[in-house]
């Protein structure tokens, strides 16, 4: 049972009114050359919120975001919430065919995007999907930091530029409440597409208020550095949970290391949460011995397994680098190490829960029985961060929860003494590219729309840049094998990190026979995959 104390806030307004009131004037966000208080980013989101309601938008609506993470992500976000919308992220890295899919699917009637980002022609994208695709979408707000954003054709849409929203009278009220759904995540399993994850407005509240308590950034000192992008939920966690402590966060619209460690230093951030490819790559981008003297929490995600040595090169630095936990359906930011965890515990990920109000387990999925302390299973939780359901999907959603109200993970774990737990794996084959779980469905499914491929297998392999797809394909009769033509026909339907790195033809895929029928030896195929990426 949840226990709170009333100081926590139950909804996002609540939560910003209580920052705006502590001090209005104080830093917000750090971005590129501006600084945003927490009095301006309230009169923006209020501006927008006033905007996005004069284009029809009210409780229940969906708003795509389309952005790079820079204050308007978060003033947009904070905008729906004052009006019960529900934010859906939609990755900067995607294109047509996924884009389409989780506007199209999550019947979003808002999109907003910067069209010429990076000079990524975002519009383009959007030419390459079918208006049939984007049936409730109505309107496309065009945002841009450089001049006037460029127009995007979309037949039978409406386009609005930023400023328009910006310009109107700042909204006075709210209709949030704790049970008003506010967040729209896409995950992925073992399924093809994407399953959306549906937050509300306690949860996010909540949540991430317990987790500025327990990492310690209420400490007036505290400055935030976040390079992790806002539309995954390990970024969004972070952001929210820097303004949920009213205190101040670096945000860059696309990481880059040497700015990155530049910033980090310039701002004396105090916390940073970030994958071992980011923090990696600081390093190396940063000169000194100590790069970093300010920082005094540094939590990380360890998804790169050719990265082993990285706590202990980053500890020779003075980074004492935090294992954590998280996932889309829980939020991320659930459990943590702690500061005095001897080096070799510190590195795990998770460890305790970082609220009394969260709870995990460990069950046996054959037994059925719940678990000792350092014995293996699948990971179940609840607490106040847990989602709501699957969005539009409830047969999936009473596969994911136990009748008691605990997330089954798909996470393979062990409970500790102490109530935390360890994580060690991801018990299905989903992979971890470019720092989000990709279903290898997605891109298998996507390469046998090619009209050569008759069959795909898609697996992971680890390299020095990170875990990298490699792609197994068997020809459809009399079909030739044109590796290249298969890159770019993944290039334009797919995020690039999803694009594999090496596609490879094989007259039969492994197989093994068992009880239940014949399985393809995915393992096999990832130690092909990863002699290859080593030769």
């Amino acid at each position: 049972m949840t226990q709170l104390d009333s100081s926590i806030p139950q909804t996002i307004p609540e939560m910003m009114a209580r920052a705006v009131a502590a001090d209005p004037d104080a830093a917000a966000i750090h971005y590129e050359d501006t600084t945003t208080s927490f009095g301006d980013l309230d009169e923006q989101a209020r501006r927008i919120a006033s905007g996005l309601r004069g284009l029809g938008i009210e409780a229940g609506d969906r708003v795509a975001l389309w952005l790079p993470s820079c204050p308007a992500y978060l003033a947009v976000y904070i905008a729906c919430t004052r009006l019960g919308a529900i934010a859906v992220a939609v990755n900067t890295r995607y294109r047509a065919v996924e884009v389409a899919d989780i506007v199209g699917r999550s019947g979003a009637k808002v999109l907003v995007m910067w069209p010429d980002f990076r000079q990524i022609r975002f519009s383009d994208i959007l030419g390459d999907i079918d208006t049939d695709a984007l049936a409730a979408l109505e309107t496309v707000i065009l945002y841009g930091e450089s001049g006037p954003a460029p127009t995007v054709p979309l037949p039978g849409k409406r386009t609005v530029p930023y400023a328009d929203l910006m310009a109107a009278d700042p909204l006075g009220g709210d209709v949030a409440t704790p049970d008003t759904p506010c967040n729209i995540f896409a995950t992925s399993g073992t399924t093809k597409a994407p399953k959306f994850v549906l937050h509300r407005q306690f949860a996010i509240a909540v949540h991430h208020t317990e987790a500025a308590r327990n990492f310690g950034m209420e400490d007036p000192e505290t400055v935030v550095f976040n390079p992790l992008p806002l539309c995954g939920v390990f970024g969004f966690s972070l952001a929210i949970t820097a303004l949920a402590a009213g205190r101040p966060q670096i945000l860059q619209p696309a990481f880059e290391a040497d700015a990155a460690a530049r910033l980090a230093r310039q701002f004396r951030a105090t916390h940073m949460c970030a994958t071992d490819d980011m923090i990696h790559r600081m390093l190396e981008a940063a000169t000194d011995d100590i790069p970093f003297p300010a920082l005094r929490f540094s939590g990380y995600a360890a998804f790169n397994t050719a990265l082993e040595d990285l706590a202990d090169r980053a500890e020779a630095r003075g980074i004492r680098l935090i294992g954590l936990w998280g996932m889309s359906e829980m939020l991320a930011l659930v459990a943590r190490r702690t500061e005095t965890d001897p080096p070799t515990e510190r590195h795990k990920t998770a460890g305790a829960l970082i609220s009394p109000n969260i709870h995990a387990r460990v069950r046996d999925t054959e037994t059925g029985a719940l678990l000792d302390p350092g014995v293996a299973g699948e990971l179940e939780v609840t607490g106040p961060s847990r989602m709501v359901c699957y969005f539009e999907n409830p047969e999936a959603t009473a596969e994911a929860l136990t009748e008691d109200g605990y997330l089954r993970t798909g996470d393979l774990a062990m409970m500790e003494e102490d109530g935390g737990f360890e994580f060690l794996s991801r018990m299905g084959d989903v992979l971890r590219l470019g720092g989000f779980l990709v279903s290898p469905l997605e891109i298998e499914s996507h390469l046998q729309t090619h009209s050569s491929v008759s069959g795909a297998q898609v697996v992971e392999a680890a390299s020095a840049t990170g875990n990298k797809p490699v792609a197994f394909v068997t020809l459809e009769p009399g079909a030739e094998f044109d590796a290249e033509a298969l890159t770019a026909h993944c290039k334009q339907g797919l995020a690039a990190f999803k694009v594999p790195v090496r596609t490879v033809k094989l007259d039969a895929f492994p197989i093994t026979e068992s009880a239940n029928g014949m399985k393809i030896q995915r393992a096999k195929l990832r130690s092909m995959a990863q002699d290859m990426i080593d030769g």
